[in-house]
């Protein structure tokens, strides 16, 4: 798992976009801010600054200093089972920037279905949920799930469903992200 919890500090080097934490508030950080990065998951930040926390997305990880995010790759024969593996390595790219466990870990892919486009193109379908209703960080980690894996070569479409039924609860973790956040 890419996970580091760390308090190294960090100084943004350009205006960027981020998200606030866990409001889900998209703001700039004018280049000059002061902050530490308390995590680095799956190639995004959160990153404390001025009392808040905020994530920086992998493909601006150059602001604060950090190698950007590389796009998966697949080898030009690709078979479906090759793509559907990628898939779901992308998905575990994917983090609550407030814990420190991968989506798929949290239990929170509920379903994953890719499907032919035509011109050996694929779409996949995603259902997905929270760890709460109310989680302000919804609508971005849905976006990140769409964004990374429209990486995925022959990918051309991801249409992710945020459901609440069946509602989540800690039971859904696999035995690692339990033993990870001490719900175990």
């Amino acid at each position: 798992m890419s996970y580091s919890r760390t308090s190294e500090p960090v100084k943004f080097e350009r205006d960027c976009e981020v998200v606030l934490v866990p409001q889900g508030d998209r703001v700039t950080m004018p280049a000059g801010t002061v902050g530490y990065v308390t995590q680095a998951l799956g190639g995004s930040f959160t990153v404390f600054v001025e009392g808040n926390l905020v994530r920086v997305a992998g493909v601006d990880a150059d602001a604060i200093g950090k190698e950007p995010t590389l796009p998966p790759e697949l080898p030009p024969e690709a078979t479906d089972d090759d793509v559907e593996r990628l898939v779901w390595t992308q998905l575990r790219t994917c983090f609550d920037p407030e814990i420190p466990v991968n989506i798929v870990d949290l239990g929170l892919i509920y379903e994953c279905e890719l499907m032919p486009a035509g011109d050996g193109q694929r779409r996949v379908d995603v259902r997905m949920t929270l760890t709460a209703p109310g989680c302000g960080m919804g609508d971005i980690l849905v976006d990140d799930v769409r964004s990374k894996l429209e990486l995925v070569p022959t990918i051309v479409e991801a249409d992710v469903e945020l459901v609440f039924d069946p509602p989540w609860n800690q039971m859904m973790m696999s035995e690692a992200a339990r033993l990870e956040t001490g719900m175990l």
